[in-house]
């Protein structure tokens, strides 16, 4: 191989890295839900490319609102699933969906794209 094919090998490898790392290993910092009406635990996610935030954390022993705020139309986002509590929600575009949680157990909770692409996490402390 030349020189230059090196160097693309290189580039497509270190491409493939950071789309595994944005999509898999990205945490962040967890924003933490406010109190809302009735004591209810609130939050909203844009849905844009992903979730933000995509770590959320909440008190547990209160029911828990997480709102979804779908600003794009892309497939992937049309639908948000956390596979551990039973829940499927389609999420029309450029809308906002509210889902109700009464008071989840203590434990982190995966949610997704409906493809798994998008990912995110609620953690009930």
């Amino acid at each position: 191989m030349s020189g230059d094919e090196w160097m693309v090998v290189i580039g497509a490898l270190a491409l493939i890295v950071t789309v595994n790392w944005y999509f898999f290993f990205s945490g962040g910092e967890a924003m933490v839900a406010t109190a809302g009406t009735g004591g209810r635990q609130e939050l909203t996610i844009a849905v844009d490319g992903g979730y933000a935030p995509n770590r959320v954390r909440v008190a547990r022993g209160a029911p828990v609102r997480l709102v979804f705020d779908r600003k794009e139309t892309s497939g992937c986002s049309e639908e948000v699933v956390f596979p551990t509590l039973g829940i499927r929600r389609f999420l029309p575009a450029h809308e906002r969906t509210a889902i109700d949680l009464e008071a989840p157990a203590p434990g982190s909770y995966e949610f997704t794209c409906g493809m798994g692409m998008l990912r995110g996490t609620l953690v009930v402390e």
